[in-house]
């Protein structure tokens, strides 16, 4: 039944040897795979370059790494990462012991950051090369591709029983075994997961079937504006990520993630008043 508590314990990935390949890392790659091909369909149905679709990848997954990583340090952790600098870009522990880590820390405000950069490095790039010459244009049919990756990387923190919800008090909810624990908590990341796929396929349908498109900047503001009010209201299932975040909620009422959600709650609605005033065929 759904609501009996669901013991988990699922192993970290596929072993190969002494290698293993983590399921964390494997839905970072379905989502990448899933962008590619819905702006590869953008691209045919609006006959832009199709010969830029492998540097707007590479630009976008090193946007999301880099920003993701940053934002985990610089937001999140500082104190720790300030004594131990290797370890911002390296995926290895260098003390008490040499150990691989991989990167277990990424933060969606950092990705959402550096997103935005490598979206503005690859458009001042290749702007000769592109058909439409309106960086909002590439913005707003970025925003399609988006959400899935979103929802692919709440799994893979699932599938390594990290970012865990409150305890639910009940018999509902994800006994997370790898934790040492014996009571559910919400799980939060199927949550968010969940409520990315519907904004996917939300903008999906926005982008085929309604004229909102014609709108400059409009899609990017309802993406947006959305994006955060999911990450703002699940917030109040979610524990807190480190002691830091704990007195920011217990002094404010209010997380970190919640905090770092409201500007972008309010760059999104900015954007949707300003798409309501300007068309695209009015900027060119």
């Amino acid at each position: 039944m759904i609501f009996n508590a669901i013991h988990w314990d699922p192993d970290i990935g596929i072993h190969l040897g002494s290698f293993t390949i983590r399921y964390y890392s494997l839905m970072y790659v379905l989502g990448f795979l899933v962008g590619y091909y819905v702006v590869r369909a953008v691209f045919r149905r609006e006959k832009e370059n199709e010969e830029l679709l492998d540097p707007l990848l590479i630009y976008i997954a090193l946007g999301v790494i880099l920003g993701a990583r940053l934002g985990h340090v610089f937001f999140y952790d500082w104190p720790y990462f300030s004594k131990h600098p290797l370890e911002i870009l390296l995926p290895f522990r260098f003390k008490p012991e040499f150990e691989f880590t991989g990167f277990q820390g990424l933060a969606s405000h950092g990705a959402t950051i550096g997103i935005a950069l490598a979206a503005w490095l690859f458009y001042r790039k290749y702007k000769t090369k592109i058909r439409h010459h309106d960086f909002l244009w590439w913005v707003d049919r970025l925003t399609l591709a988006i959400p899935f990756g979103g929802a692919m990387i709440r799994i893979g923190n699932l599938l390594n029983s990290e970012i865990v919800g409150k305890p639910t008090h009940s018999n509902y909810g994800f006994i997370f075994v790898q934790l040492g624990e014996n009571f559910p908590r919400h799980p939060t990341q199927l949550y968010e997961a969940g409520s990315y796929l519907l904004l996917f396929f939300l903008m999906l349908w926005i982008y085929w079937k309604t004229r909102i498109p014609q709108f400059r900047g409009m899609m990017f503001g309802i993406f947006f504006t959305l994006l955060w009010v999911i990450r703002f209201v699940i917030e109040f299932w979610k524990e807190p990520q480190d002691a830091a975040d704990a007195q920011v909620l217990l002094h404010t009422g209010l997380d970190k993630g919640q905090w770092l959600s409201v500007p972008f709650i309010l760059i999104g609605l900015f954007f949707i008043w300003y798409g309501k005033k300007h068309r695209y065929n009015e900027a060119h």
